[in-house]
Formats: structure tokens, C-alpha cells, sequence
């Protein structure tokens, strides 16, 4: 049988509930109240009045084709992390532990040095004076116009999100213990097998996490474009900037942002949808 609950444990049980008020005014304050101003805004006027033009103005030509290249550099930018750490996290899993916690610290060192600083360096390897072409000029190869291009910004995309991608995969990696490994070989499964029908399905939760990870940011990005696109790249996150801090246009940029916040969740739920097991990053 079990005990009855004192009054003390009542009392301490309570307690408890009082250590989650500071998280509940982190959410209200940083969270659910600028979600609700971007709404707000999003669907009224400067006079206040109740509209939906801020929203359909994502189908205006402009906004909709910078809308598109965001959907597909950050698309591009999460297959390249994914495609380079899968095989990076199964060749950490088999290095010792030592050499695991140094090669991780390598990839998270450049992660403590300023976003900006870092985007700024990109943009001196890429230019057209920078160190990437002296090099190419010096081996007596063509130069390369990589600077303000999309292709510039996607460098600088993977280079910024990639430890994102790397750091999940790694954690699903480890998970994994040898004796499973070792008795799907045992009952005859190839490399090949081993590794889609052990290894991907064990891992999946890390694999929908890092690409949430990676996704989501890379979509919303703006700074990047802006610093090494060199005005000729335009993504939705730069338009939405622009509506804020140059126009102060706080209604269009909040209708923009409406929208491309409902793509945020449509990634994220139809990430999740694969992730039967939920071991992901969860929506809802």
C-alpha cells in the first residue's frame, strides 16, 4: 500500500510548482508577447484598423522570389551539413574518448567567436583581393567571382550552421552500442544493411533534429546575404529587415514575418512526421 501524502509533501510539491515561475515569465516576456505583436501588427494598418494585406503581400513579386531563394539556399545549405556530418559523427563514434572530446571542441570553438566577426572573415576569403584567389593566382589557376553570389552565402551558411547538424548526429551516434552492431553481423547483414536498417534508423531523432536546427535559422537568415550577397541576394529575411529598420514599416514586416513564421512550423511538423518514435525535436 501506498503512504498517504503529508502536509509537508503537499507543502514541498507546491514549492516545486513555484521554481517554474521564472521559465513562465521568460516564455510570457521573450515569447508569447512578441508573438503577439508581430500578429497584431501583421493584421491591422498604421491607422489600426483590421486587414490581411500585409500577409497577401507575400505574393507580390518581389517578396515571393525572395521568399524562394531562401527556400532553396536553406535547403541546399541543410543537405550540404547533412551529407558532411553523417559521416563525421560515425567516424567520431569509433575514436577513442579523448580524441571525440577534442575533435567536438573543434568544431565548437568558432561557435564562442562573434556571428558577425565571422561572416566578416568569410568575406575576406571570398572576395576577389581575398586570401582564396591569391592562392589560386599563385598556383597559376583562374580566379574565382565567388563574392556576392549565392554560392558565397551558402558557404558561409554551412560554415555557421554546421556544428548544428554535427552535434545531434554525434549524440544519436553514441547511443548506439557496439553489441548491436555486432549481432546484426552476427545474423549475416552486410555493411550496407548494417547501416540502413541499424545505424539511419537509430539515429533518425538526431537527423530531424539537426536538420531543424540547420533549416530553420538558414531560412531566416539575413545578415549573411547582406554582408557577403552584397545587395544582389535577397532573401525574405532581408526584405523583412528592411521593412523594419529602413522603412519602419512595422505592418509590412510583421505580415511577412507571419508568413514565414507559418513556414517555420510546417518544416518543423512535417520534420516531426517522420520521426515516429519521437525522439526528435518535437512540435507540438
Amino acid at each position: 500500500m501506498t503512504k498517504p501524502a503529508t502536509g509537508k509533501t503537499i507543502k514541498w510539491a507546491n514549492k516545486r510548482h513555484l521554481l517554474s515561475g521564472p521559465y513562465l515569465i521568460w516564455v510570457i516576456g521573450f515569447i508569447l508577447l512578441p508573438l503577439a505583436v508581430i500578429v497584431y501588427y501583421a493584421f491591422t494598418t498604421s491607422e489600426g484598423t483590421l486587414t490581411a494585406e500585409n500577409v497577401l503581400a507575400i505574393a507580390s513579386p518581389i517578396h515571393a522570389k525572395a521568399l524562394l531563394l531562401a527556400l532553396q539556399l536553406a535547403l541546399i545549405c541543410t543537405a550540404i551539413c547533412l551529407i558532411l556530418s553523417y559521416p563525421l559523427a560515425m567516424i567520431l563514434r569509433n575514436l577513442g574518448t579523448t580524441s571525440q572530446s577534442f575533435i567536438v571542441f573543434l568544431f565548437i570553438l568558432p561557435m564562442w567567436m562573434n556571428f558577425m566577426l565571422r561572416i566578416l572573415a568569410w568575406k575576406m576569403l571570398l572576395s576577389n583581393n581575398g586570401v582564396i584567389n591569391q592562392v589560386l593566382s599563385t598556383l597559376h589557376l583562374p580566379r574565382q567571382n565567388i563574392i556576392n553570389t549565392p554560392t558565397a552565402v551558402v558557404f558561409c551558411m554551412v560554415y555557421d550552421f554546421l556544428p548544428f547538424m554535427i552535434l545531434p548526429l554525434y549524440n544519436s551516434m553514441t547511443r548506439i552500442g557496439n553489441d548491436v552492431i555486432e549481432a546484426a553481423r552476427d545474423l549475416g547483414a552486410g555493411s550496407l544493411t548494417v547501416f540502413f536498417k541499424v545505424i539511419v534508423p537509430l539515429t533518425l531523432s538526431g537527423v530531424i533534429s539537426g536538420i531543424i536546427m540547420v533549416f530553420v535559422p538558414a531560412l531566416t537568415s539575413f545578415a549573411i546575404s547582406d554582408l557577403l550577397g552584397g545587395g544582389k541576394v535577397l532573401l525574405i529575411g532581408n526584405v523583412i529587415e528592411h521593412s523594419f529598420m529602413q522603412e519602419y514599416n512595422w505592418s509590412l514586416g510583421s505580415g511577412l514575418s507571419f508568413v514565414l513564421m507559418l513556414f517555420v512550423v510546417a518544416s518543423m511538423v512535417i520534420a516531426g512526421s517522420f520521426d515516429k518514435e519521437g525522439g526528435g525535436t518535437k512540435v507540438w
